[in-house]
């Protein structure tokens, strides 16, 4: 089949061009590849069963996956939801694969793959408010692909930190606060105040937090961080 060589091609040099670290050639290529899959009649909402329906099938898969990791390399959270739940048909639909993207549908043998295992530990770290094991939890990632929704998970926890300093102390030491908030240095403190904590101050060694009591809080911006806290986990289970 003259589409199905066409896009084994063009997978084979969207890899060489992935491996190679040319990632304008490799968004190309993607492109170009989702075009070809569309001319597959063995893809979804039709599946038809053609004489090469399988290979498609297999082909698609392969495809979808490079760019759910592609999209993570690029860190654009917009196309990996997207090609995620193009993806999540393959699995779920055309029963290619044996096994489930849902963690809470793995068989007990598979919580033992590491990658696996990492995602379940890190989700009962984050139901305990164990939020320093998930911050150090960056450092034993099971795979590169984790580390961008490691960093906006440690992101979302380190400004409700904050929120809720804000409104449980006057002031802190400038020490215990950059440990409150996991910072390695006072100066990776200080530009976190400069640059997202306008109403905070700092004088005298101390973090003082009066400006952000002006008017009484509804819980809503906590709320807000919990469900991003809450959506960045789920997209790390999604990887595995």
């Amino acid at each position: 089949d003259r589409e199905l060589e066409e896009a084994n091609c063009k997978f084979a040099w969207l890899k060489l061009a992935c491996a190679e670290d040319e990632l304008d050639s490799c968004a190309t290529l993607l492109s170009e590849l989702k075009v070809l899959l569309t001319k597959f009649p063995s893809m979804p909402p039709s599946f038809e069963r053609t004489p090469n329906a399988v290979a498609e099938l297999r082909l698609a898969r392969a495809i979808y996956e490079f760019a759910v990791i592609f999209s993570i390399r690029v860190k654009d959270q917009d196309a990996f939801e997207r090609n995620f739940f193009q993806l999540k048909v393959f699995y779920m639909d055309t029963r290619v694969a044996e096994f489930h993207t849902e963690l809470e549908l793995l068989p007990p043998r598979a919580l033992d793959h590491p990658c696996i295992k990492y995602a379940v530990e890190l989700e009962q770290s984050f139901m305990e408010g164990t939020y320093n094991r998930l911050t150090n939890g960056r450092q034993a990632v099971p795979h590169e692909t984790y580390l961008y929704f490691m960093d906006l998970l440690a992101e979302t926890i380190r400004d409700e930190i904050a929120d809720c300093s804000g409104q449980a102390y006057d002031h802190l030491p400038v020490d215990d606060a950059r440990k409150m908030l996991m910072f390695s240095s006072e100066q990776k403190l200080l530009e976190y105040i400069s640059e997202i904590q306008h109403e905070w101050e700092v004088q005298n060694h101390s973090v003082l937090f009066h400006m952000a009591k002006v008017q009484p809080r509804v819980g809503i911006q906590a709320h807000q961080m919990i469900k991003r806290s809450l959506c960045y986990a789920r997209e790390l289970e999604r990887v595995v």
